[in-house]
This record gives C-alpha cells, structure tokens and sequence, in this order.
C-alpha cells in the first residue's frame, strides 16, 4: 500500500507533464560510433555509446542493453548477465543471487560482498560495501554496464569483482514513447510494467511502474513488490544536462532456505526444516534518489556527478529477527579530457566517490516469525573517501598507455547499545595502481593487457561477530590481477575473451559453522584466482529467410588455496570451474525469432574448503520465442528447463562437510513456462 499510493502521487504530479509534452517522440539523432565488441541481439545506439565509452579501458568490459533480456521474465540480475562471461550470478531465492566476479565473495553467506552494484551513481551497497539486489529493478534500466575487476577505476572502486552499473531510461534514449507489459506463468507468477517517455525542447521525463507477485516454485518463497522510477532531465544549452532520478520500492519476500544435498535432489521444491515456523522473510522498503550534473567544462574537459541519498527500512526474521533503519548519503564526480600530449592523442579521468551511511540494528529471538526478547542494539557507522585517475597517451597511431591508480580511506564505528564494552571502531587506508596497454586494429579490433591492484576493507558483518567480544581483526583483503584479452568483429564473427592471473592475500572467507549460527568471516592465507572468459558470436546463416545466430560464452574458474597449513592447494568452492553457455537464434527481423539455449556446468563443483563433498554438474535446456503483431505488440514465450532436470543451482561454503552442517545447497528451479505481451504505443 505504501508504494501503491506514493506511485499514484508521482503519477499525478508527472503526468500534466508528461502529457503535455510534445507529440514528436523521435529519437535525437547522435552520430554513429564504432562498436568493437560482440554485437547482442537487438543492440541499440545508448548501449553501444556506452560501450565504445568502456572500451577505452585495457580491460575486460561488457554492455547489455534491456532489448537482450526484454522477451524474457528477467526478474534478478542473473537472468539479465547470463551471456557476460565471467559473471557467476545464481538464483537463491526471489531476486537473491550468488554473485561472484572472478571469484570475489566466494565464501560470502548471503547478500552481495566483492562487487559495487550501482543505478545512476547511487550504490545499492551499504556505505561499508555490503550490499542487497533486491531494490534492483531490471526493467528500470535502458542498459547494463560491467567492469571486472579493476577495470572499475572510473568509480572510484578497488573491489576484486568490479563494478555493475544500470543505467535508466530518460526521455531522450527509452525505447519507446509508452509501453505496456504484462506477464504470467508458473508458480502464480504475475508481472505487469508501464512506462511512458516523454521530451518538450529541453526536457524530458521518463517514468516506469513494476509490479510482480509469485508464489514461488518452492514451498515458502513467495514474493511480491511494487517499484516506481523517475528520471527527468533539462539540457543546459546543448553542453550538458542536470538530471533528477527517483526510485522507491516495497518488497516482500519470503526465504525457502537451504537443503542439504540429498534433500536438495530427492525433493527440491521443499523449504528447509524449521524454516516456514520461524517464518523467514525478507521485507523492505526502500527510497533512493539523486541530483546529477554534466556539462562541457571547456572545448577538451567534460564534467559528471552528482549528490545522492538512500533510505531502507528491513525487517528480516532468520534464525533471529533483524531490524534494520539505514540511510546512506554520498557524492560523486569525474573530470574527462580529450587532447594532445607531445604531438600525440591522449585522454585523462580524475574523480572522486564520498559515501557515508549510517544504519541501525536491533536483532531479537525469533519466536515462530514474531519479535521475542531483543538480542542486540547498536549502531554502525561508516566513512569511505576513493580518489582516482586514469590516463591513456596513444605512443603510435594504435598504441596506448594507460596509467591509473585510485587512493582510499575508509572508516568502520560500531556503537553497541547493550553492551558498550563491544563498541569499536577500525581504520583502513590504501593505494591501487594499475598499468596498461590497449592496441587498437584499423577495423576496431582491440587487443588489451593489464595488471591491476585490487584491495576490499571489511565490511561491518566480518568484524562484528557474536560472540566475540569487540572487532575481529580481519584484515584487508588485497590481491594483484595479471590480465590479457582481446575483442572485435570481423565478417560474420565477434569475440571477446580475457585471461587472468590474481594473486590474494587475506582473502576474506565464509563459512556456515552450524546450523542457526550466522556466518564467520576469517583471512586466509595466500590464495591464486586464475581464468578465461569468452565470448563468441557467430552468424551462421543471413538472408531474406532470416538470420541465425549462435552466442556462446564460457568460463574457466580456477580459485584455489596456495600452500595454505590446513587446507593445502584445495579448491575454493562455490564457482564452477567450467561454465559454458550458449543459445542459438533464428530470427527474422520485424516477425519472430526461436531460441533454444542451455547452460551447462560439466564437472562437480566443491562445497566445503576440505574438498570433501561436491554439488553435481548440471545441463539445463531452455527454449524463448517471440512473435510480432502489427508492428507494435510482441507476444513472447519463455520455457525453462524444458528436461525439468533435478539440479542445484549453487551452495553456500563450508569448512568441512565431514563435521559443519551441509544444509547448504539452494535447487536449481524445474520446469516452468511463462508468457508475456509487451505493447508499444
């Protein structure tokens, strides 16, 4: 009801606007761009200026614009990056995914550790890095950029998985004047979203509704929220813009838990003991919003930034209740320049990213779902200062050097009402450089290496840990990335692929020690991450019959300990260590397309750092289909595994399997079909 009603203010505050706006919608013409990258289905010109944007960095980047996940039910970020090698992004429950880039949060629990998530600026991660992707909304973003790694210098992060940015639609680039879409298949599962773009001379607006219900395909995961997104924008003569973007959303959902292995295969459709008396949930309204400006400084320096807020109330009844009031302000800013040095082409980023964020907790005993006596009150507060650069000086016509290093401060005080002789407080400081070079082809192609430093600071959740008394003292994690890629087109063929080398220290681990017992966080010892991501793109047939297309990407993971005392040179668990994706598309522009697709995770993979139990492999077949009506309606079909194979989706880490709790494994979701309808007016 809360979003229902805010969404019906903004609505009627927006609309006299909107609708007085002009009735010419067409695009602004931009001058076209050269693209290096693989070209994705339905690519279109704001995703490939952004892409050509990322491409000046030595390293691995991708762009993925709505039109590549529009005619599926895309409802959590992993269902949007599937074709992004690199990204291991699996389903837990509703919108709750694994996340990991290039092995960051491996051993993470629960949540998102390792990787900046972000929407126009504002970070969906807590001002200490620990963060949620229920707010996300995949159906508010124009497109989807990803920076692994250190490759994320340009938001001022140092994160061994990067960076995620959605972008949302403004009334200049959105791809249609009004659209309307509604959904349904399995599970009960309903979505409807409405958006409407506007533009009258110098502004535009553009507005989207989201609104999503399922019961879930396990017992005890039904979900249900309501999302609202603003952007509205006034261009300042031609030489930038000022731009106001607005989200809200309530979400409900309801957390099914994990299985143990023969639980998770013998009947995967079942919440975890003790799970539906204590209730589970996860519950939260949030309001985001930020005040954005770019301009053209002089005729070579170009300016962006912006002021942010974000507010979030939780409630999150677990093995215990959580009760959660964080508010997170921050600001942000770079600097671009384009021009000569020495008679030679040259580039320069300088910026900087302030965040702070306050958040306050009370936990009580879970008692069948309801508040029973308080465990805990305090407060954390944290402070975090990245000042960054990044330069490129071209020393032939096709040969760059680039140069950056971002500098970082960061604070953690944690106040504990109860018990104040477990307040404390921690500082961490650090510099991470980062060298490279970039060649580029006379046909676009771009051939990169780099090697990058990258550090990550405890968040509030590794350093407070009940029952120990004060911080933990864990230590930064710090890792250097050796990295090697090469990316273009040439005729039919479009390829992306890195390989890279990470050397970790102290990284920052997870492990469930027993059952109701939250997570601990602890340093290992020395640790190698090493990999090759690809992406291959292949147009096998072109003609007045239509086109078909074959899209593949794979991933080699290999994270192991190295020489650790009790572990050895064992696997780190969770990723696969093969992951091959691949769809092949038939399409005839303007009528329908048919797409077969499946993921396949061809070996075991380890669920505990002992190496002593593994979650099976898994090949699941999948099957989209679209068909366009008039011009203007499209029809879609979105079929998932269609063999309604038995299989776990990903595992949360353990110690040892032999003697933790292994109810750990989270099953993969079986047979569904669902449809949908997307009008364009």
């Amino acid at each position: 009801m809360f979003l229902t009603t805010v969404s019906a203010l903004a609505l009627a505050t927006a609309a006299p606007a909107l609708l007085a706006a002009e009735a010419d919608g067409a695009p602004t013409v931009v001058e076209e761009v050269v693209v290096t990258a693989q070209s994705l289905p339905g690519d279109p010109l704001a995703a490939r200026r952004a892409r050509a944007e990322a491409q000046k960095t030595p390293g691995a980047v991708a762009v993925v614009a709505r039109e590549t996940y529009e005619d599926h039910l895309a409802t959590h970020l992993g269902e949007a990056l599937h074709a992004v090698p690199g990204v291991y992004a699996q389903r837990r429950w509703g919108e709750d995914v694994r996340l990991s880039i290039r092995g960051s949060g491996v051993g993470n629990a629960s949540h998102n550790r390792g990787v900046i998530l972000v929407q126009d600026g504002i970070p969906f991660n807590q001002a200490d890095g620990f963060g949620d992707f229920q707010e996300i909304d995949l159906l508010s973003a124009r497109y989807i950029e990803v920076y692994k790694g250190g490759n994320a210098l340009r938001f001022g992060g140092a994160t061994m998985g990067g960076a995620i940015e959605l972008n949302t639609p403004t009334g200049r680039n959105a791809p249609d004047r009004n659209q309307l879409r509604l959904e349904g298949g399995s599970f009960e599962t309903r979505r409807v979203h409405g958006e409407a773009a506007r533009r009258r001379g110098d502004w535009d607006a553009w507005t989207g509704i989201t609104l999503l219900s399922a019961d879930g395909w396990r017992d005890h995961s039904a979900q249900s929220s309501q999302r609202l997104s603003i952007s509205a924008g006034h261009e300042l003569g031609g030489a930038g813009e000022i731009r106001l973007v607005l989200s809200v959303a309530d979400i409900s959902n309801d957390i099914p838990g994990a299985l143990t292995l023969d639980q998770a295969l013998m009947d995967p459709t079942q919440a975890a003991p003790g799970v539906v008396a204590r209730d589970y949930r996860r519950d939260m309204t949030s309001v985001r919003g930020a005040l954005e400006l770019s301009f053209q400084w002089a005729d070579d320096w170009r300016f962006e930034g912006g002021l942010y807020a974000a507010s979030k109330s939780l409630d999150h009844p677990i093995s215990i209740v959580i009760d959660q009031a964080s508010l997170n302000l921050g600001a942000f800013g770079r600097a671009a320049w384009e021009g000569r040095i020495g008679g030679r082409n040259a580039d320069l980023l300088v910026g900087a990213w302030l965040r702070s964020g306050g958040l306050d907790q009370q936990t009580f005993v879970n008692a069948a779902g309801a508040r029973g006596p308080r465990l805990g009150d305090g407060r954390q507060e944290a402070l975090a200062l990245d000042v960054f650069a990044e330069g490129r000086l071209f020393v032939t016509d096709r040969l760059a050097i680039v140069g950056g290093a971002t500098a970082g401060r960061a604070t953690r005080d944690y106040a504990d009402r109860l018990n104040p002789l477990r307040s404390d407080d921690a500082e961490f400081a650090w510099i991470a450089p980062r060298l490279g070079l970039l060649w580029e082809a006379e046909g676009g192609q771009q051939v990169f290496a780099n090697v990058t430093r990258s550090v990550e600071p405890p968040n509030f959740s590794a350093l407070v840990q009940t029952p120990v008394p004060a911080f933990v003292p864990v230590r930064m994690q710090e890792a250097w990335t050796y990295e090697l890629g090469a990316r273009g087109r040439a005729g039919r063929l479009a390829w992306d692929w890195a390989a890279y080398h990470m050397t970790v220290e102290n990284e920052l681990l997870t492990f469930v020690p027993g059952p109701d017992i939250p997570a601990a966080t602890f340093n290992a010892g020395p640790t190698l991450h090493s990999g090759v991501e690809a992406g291959l793109n292949m147009t096998l047939g072109e003609g007045d019959f239509g086109k078909l297309e074959l899209n593949q990407t794979y991933a080699w993971s290999n994270f192991r300990f190295d020489g650790d005392g009790r572990y050895g040179s064992n696997q780190l668990p969770v990723v696969p260590e093969h992951h091959y994706h691949a769809e092949l598309r038939f399409s005839r522009a303007g009528v329908f397309s048919v797409a077969p697709s499946l993921e396949w995770a061809p070996g075991d993979t380890w669920a505990d750092y002992a190496n002593t139990m593994k979650s099976p492999g898994y090949l699941v077949w999948s099957l989209n289909g679209s068909l366009e009506i008039g011009g203007h309606v499209t029809v879609f079909l979105d079929a998932r595994n269609l063999t309604n194979q038995v299989y776990v989706s990903n595992a949360n880490a353990i110690t040892d399997a032999r003697v933790a709790s292994n109810a750990v494994f989270w099953p993969g979701e079986g047979r569904s079909a669902f449809v949908g309808l997307r009008a364009r007016f």
